[in-house]
């Protein structure tokens, strides 16, 4: 079997719904033992995210939410404002390498386990921070949430058909998994920069930088010009045509027409070679500026054939284009499949479930899912073992309430 590339990395999550368990379940993916350390008594948050759930055969339900975020994890359950669930803490990080949390500002230091208390304890160790807008600044103590980074990062103020329509948001949770992202590449700088130095850094970053990233054209335009550019619907900022058609059947069509080349090709294939040349669309700066009328005409030419037609066609000239596929049919597309984008893990209570794959492939590597989600604690007694603790020490944190398993739930 080939070698995962962080074999040997061992990281502790102390992260929930989205932004932290989206850089962990990377690190997992990639072969880091990642240990899951969630809250007593209700674990993270998006286990209550529901409907929908997966239902096992004995009729078990778990968050189907919960379970595409954290395949790959070992689960601890843990009570941090117990001193048996500080000294739990102090344990795994004895052991780890890559500490991940996304806890309000200040929460971690009141429990002892802020970057500067881990840093002069366990001076070895990389300290990932994912916040809501970053450790300073103005709104470093304001929470995060996608919505409200999506609305400041101004990616609400580009997005939908035109200016003067309710604000949209993107449909993903682009600004939570942007950082949960961008964390992991961080970590993994951290790691290579710790093998050469032996000490550990601080990584952060925020769903307000993330969003801020994925501006990048937008972006562009409001620096070079002094204004702020709109939305456009599915049109590219800079480039035309380069944007979903409606065709014969009802079905839409994302066409990459923008270079001069593929414009050129664009127009014979829509048997209108008059266009390729009209003084309104002869170059991109002119197709820009009689948007309008470009896209009028070219969604005029394409409800003359069904998708399939057009795509058909354009594929066998090389021009970039394809279907608007919901969600279903992407997860059923067999490219999604060729690449291993659907796999089954393992659940101990729900047997086998569907899930995501791994999008990083790396010749010679292991790299996506080794195992299914964990039930809330369902590592705590191994992982408590691994940790030294004696078998009294462990009854011991389960009388107090530090700790809990799915057989013997904590107090409540």
């Amino acid at each position: 079997m080939a070698r995962s590339l962080l074999d040997g990395i061992r990281v502790v999550d102390l992260t929930h719904v989205m932004a932290g368990p989206t850089c962990t379940q990377l690190l997992a993916d990639l072969g880091a033992e990642v240990v899951k350390v969630e809250r007593l008594p209700e674990g993270d948050d998006s286990r209550r995210s529901v409907p929908p759930t997966f239902r096992g055969p004995d009729g078990v339900e778990e968050s189907a939410a919960f379970c595409i975020m954290n395949r790959g994890k070992r689960g601890l359950a843990l009570d941090l404002k117990t001193e048996g669930g500080k000294r739990v803490l102090g344990r795994l990080l004895d052991r780890a390498d890559v500490l991940v949390e996304n806890y309000r500002a200040g929460t971690l230091e009141r429990l002892g386990f802020g970057w500067p208390q881990v840093q002069e304890r366990w001076p070895k160790l990389v300290y990932c921070s994912i916040t809501g807008f970053g450790r300073t600044g103005p709104y470093a103590n304001k929470g995060g949430f996608d919505l409200v980074a999506q609305a400041m990062s101004g990616i609400m103020s580009i997005t939908g058909t035109s200016r003067g329509e309710p604000p949209v948001k993107c449909g993903p949770p682009l600004t939570d998994i942007g950082a949960g992202m961008l964390a992991a590449v961080g970590i993994l700088a951290a790691l290579v920069e710790r093998a050469r130095t032996g000490r550990g850094r601080l990584v952060e970053t925020s769903l307000f930088e993330a969003g801020i990233l994925f501006t990048a054209w937008q972006s562009a335009i409001a620096l070079a010009t002094g204004t702020a550019p709109g939305p456009l619907g599915s049109a590219h900022p800079l480039s035309a045509p380069y944007e979903a058609f409606p065709t014969a059947d009802g079905r839409w069509i994302v066409v990459g027409g923008a270079n001069q080349a593929n414009w050129r090709r664009l127009c014979a294939i829509l048997e209108a070679p008059e266009l390729a040349d009209d003084p309104r669309f002869a170059t991109n700066a002119q197709r820009m500026g009689n948007l309008g009328e470009l896209r009028a005409i070219l969604s005029d030419l394409f409800r003359r054939r069904p998708a399939a037609d057009w795509l058909a066609r354009l594929d066998e000239a090389g021009v970039p284009a394809g279907p608007v596929n919901d969600i279903t049919e992407m997860l059923a597309d067999p490219q999604t499949r060729a690449r291993k984008m659907v796999v089954e893990v393992e659940h101990e209570s729900l047997g086998r479930i569907p899930t995501l794959g791994c999008p990083i492939k790396v010749e010679g590597a292991e790299t996506g899912p080794r195992k299914g989600p964990p039930r809330l604690g369902e590592d705590t007694v191994a992982i408590l073992e691994a940790c030294g603790f004696a078998p009294a020490e462990i009854e011991a944190l389960f009388a107090e309430g530090a700790v809990a398993s799915p057989g013997r739930p904590g107090p409540r």
